[in-house]
């Protein structure tokens, strides 16, 4: 006959069971049926081609196409990722190759807190203290060095505002390299010890080991903690509402104004006023969480094979 603690214990279990089922895997399916039900009459009515690549969003004559926000999600994206991986990489590689033993929990702590940061303090700073430093100073200084250069000088066009791709970008490479170095240093430490040592027999340096040992052994890793940042580049609302200007137009240079999905979906949800603006709306958060899932999907699998690996 069981006891009490038994039951109690079998209850718990079946309890904790069923939250971690539903957190894990129910909600996320139930949370895109429910985007896809309320996204059912743009769909109906625009398609998925039309809407993927029509730039117009006009909700006075209620034809919708996101081209225009998805141009600027997946740009402003690419571009913070470009400046944040190799700062977030030297990071790692700092803690966990060539920072003194006493020093590498001080930069590990720093860089947890400045990960655990509220988005919307980045956006703050970067509108209150970054944009003016980038519309008088910085972009400036750009338009005079390179602003005459062939194909790249294309890219610096425009009046330097402060308020635009570039300042959006940076703001978001500030918010992602401590997520992305913590990541990377934790595969930087699923490296065997045996490998370095043994490389270190051979007579190879630290930057050899480095090069040739951790960075190999651990791409999968790392690929995978790049995925992970950039969605969380991809989903970022409030630092980019404040920086990207909500302009609807794709932008022909780093120095204009953009929008992304994110900050139409923020900006435009209270105004919505018919029932198409509405699911079209919904029908963009619904392209940018299968995006987002999908991207979170890839990087679990890569980091798995790196934990598999390890193990082997």
């Amino acid at each position: 006959m069981k006891t009490r603690g038994e039951f109690l214990e079998r209850f718990l279990k079946l309890s904790l069971g069923f939250w971690a089922l539903f957190a894990g895997l129910l909600f996320p399916i139930l949370a895109g049926l429910i985007l896809l039900y309320e996204a059912r009459l743009a769909i109906k009515e625009f398609g998925f081609i039309h809407f993927l690549t029509h730039t117009n969003w006009d909700p006075v004559q209620e034809d919708f196409g996101a081209a225009t926000m998805i141009f600027g999600t997946v740009v402003s994206t690419l571009l913070s990722m470009l400046i944040a991986a190799p700062v977030a990489i030297g990071i790692a590689i700092f803690i966990t190759e060539l920072a003194p033993n006493w020093f590498k929990p001080i930069v590990s702590t720093a860089v947890e807190l400045l990960a655990a940061i509220p988005s919307i303090i980045y956006g703050l700073w970067g509108f209150f203290i970054l944009t003016p430093i980038m519309a008088t100073k910085v972009e400036p200084w750009l338009q005079d060095k390179l602003g005459d250069v062939p194909l790249i000088g294309k890219l610096f066009q425009g009046a330097p505002t402060g308020v635009d791709v570039l300042t959006t970008s940076l703001v978001l490479s500030i918010m992602i390299i401590p997520f992305m170095a913590a990541v990377v240093r934790d595969a930087f430490n699923m490296v065997p010890p045996i490998m370095k040592e043994s490389a270190y027999g051979l007579g190879a340096t630290k930057w050899e080991v480095i090069r040739q040992v951790v960075i190999p052994y651990t791409a999968s890793g790392i690929a995978g903690g790049l995925i992970l940042s950039a969605g969380r580049a991809l989903g970022e609302t409030m630092a980019v509402t404040f920086l990207a200007g909500n302009r609807p137009q794709i932008p022909k240079s780093l120095l204009e104004p953009f929008t992304t999905i994110t900050v139409a979906l923020a900006n435009q949800f209270t105004e919505a006023d018919t029932d198409v603006y509405l699911s079209a709306l919904y029908y963009a958060g619904l392209l940018l969480y299968l995006v987002s899932f999908a991207m979170l999907g890839i990087a679990k699998f890569m980091v798995l094979r790196l934990e598999k690996r390890w193990k082997a």
